[in-house]
């Protein structure tokens, strides 16, 4: 998982400007991914569940249903993204030795040139190959 893209997937759940103050704080440290490594961001997003764990997992109730939902839905699933990913987001860091970049900013630019490419071809080619 590219970093870069992780940021973008938990910017889309708590906005640029988030109001609630977990959402602050946790916007925060996913804006810190890119500077820290494995350990230090897990110790980061560790103390932020510390804080923020109670807020977190807090519970509504639906008047006419009676059912509970998540109170804080979109907080939790910015959270949540970044725990599942958390594993593959420093797979540059365990093999060093191949270069990995951490995001894939470069890979975006060749698929930008074969788009560009591809998009010269007529579409009702039988035959875009030659």
């Amino acid at each position: 998982m590219c970093q870069f893209h992780q940021v973008q997937i938990v910017l889309r759940y708590l906005t640029r400007k988030p109001k609630q103050q977990a959402a602050i704080e946790l916007h925060k440290v996913t804006l810190a991914l890119t500077q820290n490594n494995k350990i230090e961001y897990d110790q980061r997003l560790c103390r932020w569940n510390v804080k923020w764990g109670n807020y977190l997992n807090e519970r509504s109730v639906n008047s006419i249903t009676g059912k509970s939902f998540c109170t804080h839905k979109k907080l939790r699933s910015a959270y949540l993204s970044l725990c599942l990913n958390l594993r593959y987001l420093f797979v540059y860091e365990q093999f060093a030795d191949l270069k990995i970049p951490n995001t894939t900013n470069a890979l975006n630019g060749s698929f930008s040139n074969l788009k560009n490419k591809l998009r010269n071809f007529p579409k009702n080619s039988p035959n875009p190959q030659k």
